[in-house]
């Protein structure tokens, strides 16, 4: 392995898609899912040199997660085939016109089993950025000492540490979540969270203005606050910046979020400034809104203003 621009670490999940309710029935169609993945897949799209660690399981399922993330242009050699485990598998259905639904059978997965020893080499063979969620941490208590880990010795050495809160209620209680994030964020360059987010990495019950201060104030160089369709709002040394979101008809709302963190790390790769960063970071918040999937709709990069000023039913000839 060699020095890639982003490394990141957690649970790739196989997803098992129906375009109905799944009590009736019918096909399932197998995707790539996870969020850490959908990080790296969109930079990799864009063409930053992408990489995902963490644990698969050892069987067909294990084989199609590394099939698909090569496929993408993500290294994989930080990946180990946990052959004791099965994968995690993410179930989403259409359940109605306006609202999708997910369930989870992922306790005791390989990826739930991520250690320590896992990350030492892909974090030995250098990053220009180390992507985190919170996500991973709930997983299991050595994946929450793993990704602690990897913060701090990322933090040490220089490396640019991005944190998505990415808080799930069906994998630990606020209280829980608090506890370990609150110091995880501390090793952050940036931290990425909803409105809603934000005082799980601050003081309980902080609100967006007093939150994003007190990350500041412990070293955050930037705080990035996810809007949806109101856009991006963020916090830095020099005050408050806003873009507005990128108007488009939205038919997939899962994995939005790791698209606009995808967009903002690929502009901080590129050297843009703030607002470039931020309109990166909703342009491909868009793209991801406006095509089914968690990250299939994701652009390349001499793609990436086909989304802006196209007209809804535009052919291009």
């Amino acid at each position: 392995m060699s020095a890639v621009d982003l490394l990141t670490v957690g649970e790739a999940l196989v997803s098992l898609r129906s375009p109905g309710p799944l009590a009736t029935g019918g096909a399932l169609t197998m995707h790539l899912a996870g969020a850490e993945c959908n990080v790296a897949i969109g930079l990799a799209r864009l063409g930053h040199r992408a990489a995902w660690a963490g644990r698969v399981s050892a069987d067909e399922l294990g084989e199609f997660v590394l099939r698909q993330l090569r496929a993408e242009g993500v290294g994989a050699d930080g990946a180990h085939r946990d052959p004791d485990r099965a994968a995690g598998l993410m179930f989403l259905e259409r359940r109605t016109a306006d609202v999708t639904r997910v369930a989870y059978n992922r306790a005791g997965s390989a990826g739930s089993a991520l250690s320590v020893a896992d990350l030492r080499g892909p974090l030995a063979a250098g990053a220009r950025v180390l992507h985190l969620t919170g996500i991973t941490p709930a997983l299991s208590e050595s994946a929450r000492e793993a990704v602690t880990w990897a913060a701090r010795e990322a933090a040490g050495a220089g490396t640019f540490v991005s944190l998505d809160v990415n808080y799930r209620s069906r994998l630990w209680s606020r209280e829980a979540a608090r506890a370990t994030l609150t110091p995880l964020a501390g090793y952050a360059s940036v931290v990425v969270a909803s409105a809603d987010e934000l005082d799980l990495v601050a003081e309980p019950g902080a609100d967006e203005v007093s939150a994003a201060a007190d990350l500041l104030r412990r070293g955050v160089a930037t705080v990035l606050v996810k809007l949806g369709a109101d856009g991006a709002r963020a916090y830095t040394g020099d005050g408050v910046t806003e873009v507005a979101a990128v108007p488009v008809t939205a038919v997939d709302t899962v994995g939005a979020g790791d698209a606009f963190t995808a967009g903002y790390l690929s502009g901080h790769l590129d050297g843009l400034d703030l607002v470039d960063r931020l309109r990166r970071a909703v342009a491909l918040g868009a793209f991801a809104v406006a095509a089914h999937g968690d990250w299939e709709g994701l652009p390349r990069r001499d793609e990436l203003s086909l989304i802006a000023g196209s007209a809804a039913g535009t052919t291009l000839r």
